[in-house]
């Protein structure tokens, strides 16, 4: 007749842990959400396969999501919160969107923007992104151009003085080019004594001084 009690007490709690576990899973079930949206195709002619090499993370891979074959997109089990969902393509670049859904299950959606996050921009739910521009691995070869060749400084620095010797003598025989040369010259020219002249000039002025004062010093005697 014990062995009956301890049985049934057993048998009772065992119901009630697993009811209890039942309603804590319908709970967690409630509070999780989705994410939906709709990728369009980078350009009008692209690959059929485009869906397939593209998907959409949900902060850097915590949740993923794949695309169909019209381009929509839907993300399940989110719970509440503020998420970064990112689209990936190894061809073509997206811009992050941000999705915040609250615990009554309104969302909003507004750009990323890591510069200024005071910023707001408030973007239409369910999501709708666009490709921005398509990503390049690889930087264009450069090739080799004539102009390249002419305008470097060697050139330049051998060319030039050619051209000048060139071209002076034929314009100093025009006699407008000469005139005006002439003019250039006499406004430029200044009648600056020689070095020797002032040098002579200097010590010249030296002796006569010297002379001067030993004049009254003989009248003196």
């Amino acid at each position: 007749m014990y062995c009956d009690i301890v049985v049934l007490i057993f048998l009772i709690n065992v119901i009630e842990r697993s009811f209890s576990h039942i309603s804590a899973d319908s709970n967690s079930l409630s509070e999780l959400y989705d994410i939906e949206g709709k990728i369009y195709p980078p350009e009008a002619q692209v690959l059929s396969n485009w869906q397939v090499v593209t998907k959409v993370l949900v902060n850097g891979g915590e949740f993923i999501g794949f695309l169909k074959e019209d381009g929509t997109f839907t993300i399940h089990n989110v719970p509440s919160g503020s998420y970064v969902l990112e689209v990936v393509n190894p061809d073509y670049a997206y811009e992050p969107v941000r999705v915040e859904i609250n615990s009554k299950g309104k969302y909003r959606a507004r750009k990323v923007n890591y510069i200024q996050t005071s910023q707001v921009i408030p973007v239409t739910y369910p999501l709708k992104l666009k490709a921005l521009s398509r990503l390049r691995y690889f930087q264009a070869r450069e090739q080799w151009r004539i102009t390249d060749f002419l305008f470097s400084p060697m050139v330049l620095m051998m060319v030039l003085p050619l051209l000048l010797i060139m071209v002076l003598p034929k314009m100093m025989n025009d006699p407008e080019t000469r005139k005006e040369m002439e003019q250039i010259n006499n406004l430029t020219k200044y009648d600056m004594p020689e070095m020797s002249e002032v040098l002579t000039s200097f010590f010249a002025g030296g002796e006569k001084q010297k002379s001067r004062a030993v004049k009254p010093s003989k009248k003196r005697q």
